[in-house]
């Protein structure tokens, strides 16, 4: 039976994203995930029901740990509704997506582990549909230039360079990482 104590659970969770980011999927057990939290052995057994309800959960944390606070989304919607502030919302998402590393990389490995388990990869898709479509509706709303399709391409190469930047950070240095962000904005961004 799961318990129900959310402040736990969330350290479980959170510990499940912790092991997934240094072990892989391979290191995710139900007692690397108790030694991460921080809790007796064999808690994460009481709140989890089998390895696939740890990286179902893991799935769906990792995107709640990725949203932009409140004074960003204020921020961004103060801005003007040009490709100047569209690369700089852009930087900022690199920049806020990089900085949380292990929930990047967990991610990573939480898509590979999709291919291979059915309920994990219908979270994920249900998931990151959602996340294109609030991408796609906030920028319908923020009167910034271009379209759906744009916003669709620069998700698409952005999460590459993030990835790129998070697994082999000396491929691209931080002066051309800036610098493609830009270009991606300017040539997919049209007026």
């Amino acid at each position: 039976m799961a318990r129900r104590n959310d402040e736990r659970r969330a350290a479980l969770v959170d510990g499940v994203i912790e092991v997934l980011a240094r072990e892989g999927a391979r290191g995710l057990t139900f007692r690397a995930v108790d030694v991460e939290a921080a809790v007796p052995a064999g808690t994460a057994s009481n709140y989890f029901a089998n390895r696939d309800d740890l990286l179902t959960q893991a799935g769906a944390r990792v995107y709640e740990l990725l949203q932009p606070d409140e004074a960003t989304i204020a921020r961004q919607r103060a801005g003007a509704p040009d490709r100047k502030t569209y690369a700089k919302l852009m930087h900022e998402l690199v920049g806020r997506v990089s900085a949380f590393r292990t929930g990047r990389l967990a991610l990573l490995e939480l898509r590979l582990e999709a291919t291979r388990r059915p309920e994990l990869r219908a979270v994920l898709t249900e998931r990151v549909r959602a996340d294109v479509d609030a991408n796609v509706a906030y920028h319908e709303e923020s009167g910034l230039p271009g379209d759906a399709t744009a916003v669709r391409l620069l998700y698409l190469a952005l999460n590459w360079l993030i990835v790129e930047q998070l697994t082999l950070p000396g491929v691209f240095s931080e002066a051309e990482r800036a610098q493609l962000i830009e270009a991606a904005v300017e040539r997919i961004v049209t007026s």
